[in-house]
């Protein structure tokens, strides 16, 4: 125990593991399933079953890399008896997906739920007329960081959470995901909706967003930097800084969260963006509750691979009934593309204009 009886090992940073995980099936052979999919399964000792891709060429590279099946059509692989269906295909193509599955399946979905919010609730309808048992993988929620921070919540550590803060300065390698060059919507559809959603889970809805995401003039992606308020009332204070361009060194870069309550605070470095994908050590501090110092809490893991295994975790119990709650189901997700749809709407409407002097 540490002062004012503060124990940083009690945090809980993981996700119970399934007894016995059903084979998963993964739809798409892009850079998210080698780099973070695959590697986590393997490391929770998962079955994989195969993925299926439309480029045939690089499923079977990628296949034959983790020695799993490449399934030569969606119908072969949505055929696999019991599977978790494991959607890491762009937004665009979940729906078709969705609609080659069996009824009654278990899904998991990569974020976002869709381009755009119609897009979302096309597949919030289909995956209720299939009765698909589906959650999107807002796998940051399953971070150990995370994990530790919402148990910190939870446990009063910090009071009545206040403030927080979102602070990114960083160059993000977009060109690693080719579909997002030509994307209308990159930054807050396909980055910040992590942070959105995890603000969600601490804090719930909130009333609503102020917000203005652009793009820079040294490349052609939509939008890489993005500003935005939550309205959360008159006591919490909300606020996102994101700057994917500042490729000026190491040295002043940022990818961090500061979360102030009444009684104590967290700081948090997400570690993955600063130099992704190889990335850096996670972070996580808090000044307690009673406490006189900030307290580094010793972490089990990092947000690539470890929050993929628990995410999985989650969608695998609730299939095996040892879950009784589906984590970032359609029905929450549909929020949170919510609140990503306002941001844009926001985004494009003017501001305030100044009064002119008389």
């Amino acid at each position: 125990m540490t002062e004012a009886g503060f124990d940083p090992a009690s945090l809980v940073q993981t996700w119970p593991k399934p007894s016995i995980p059903r084979p998963i099936v993964t739809f798409g052979a892009g850079s998210i399933v080698g780099d973070a999919h695959f590697p986590a399964y393997r490391k929770a000792g998962f079955p994989i079953a195969g993925l299926y891709d439309p480029d045939q060429a690089k499923a079977r590279a990628l296949a034959d890399k983790w020695g799993v099946t490449a399934f030569r059509s969606v119908e072969e692989a949505a055929g696999v008896k019991d599977a978790i269906f494991d959607l890491a295909t762009p937004p665009g193509r979940h729906a078709e997906i969705l609609k080659a599955l069996p009824d009654d399946a278990f899904a998991l979905i990569q974020k976002p739920m869709g381009n755009y919010l119609g897009e979302a609730t096309e597949i919030l309808e289909i995956c209720r007329a299939k009765k698909l048992n589906a959650a999107v993988n807002f796998q940051l929620r399953f971070a150990p960081m995370m994990l530790a921070l919402k148990d910190a919540v939870a446990r009063g550590w910090l009071g009545e959470v206040v403030d927080f803060d979102a602070w990114l300065a960083l160059a993000t390698p977009w060109q690693l995901w080719e579909f997002l060059l030509k994307a209308p919507r990159v930054e807050i559809a396909m980055h910040s909706i992590h942070y959105l959603d995890l603000i969600r889970q601490l804090l719930g809805d909130p009333k609503g967003v102020h917000a203005k995401t652009l793009g820079h003039p040294n490349h052609k992606v939509a939008q890489t930097r993005t500003s935005a308020i939550l309205d959360y009332g008159d006591t919490v204070r909300c606020a996102l800084s994101i700057n994917h361009d500042h490729k000026f060194g190491r040295r002043h870069q940022a990818c961090e969260f500061r979360i102030c309550g009444t009684e104590g605070a967290a700081y948090l470095k997400l570690g993955l963006n600063l130099d992704y994908p190889k990335g850096e050590p996670d972070i996580l501090e808090i000044y307690p509750k009673g406490g006189t110092d900030w307290i580094a809490v010793p972490l089990d893991g990092e947000w690539f691979p470890d929050a993929f295994v628990g995410r999985m975790s989650n969608v695998q119990r609730f299939a095996s009934g040892e879950d009784d709650e589906l984590v970032s189901s359609v029905e929450d997700a549909w929020n949170t593309m919510a609140l990503v749809e306002a941001a844009y709407k926001s985004s494009a409407a003017p501001a305030t204009p100044i009064p002119e002097r008389p």
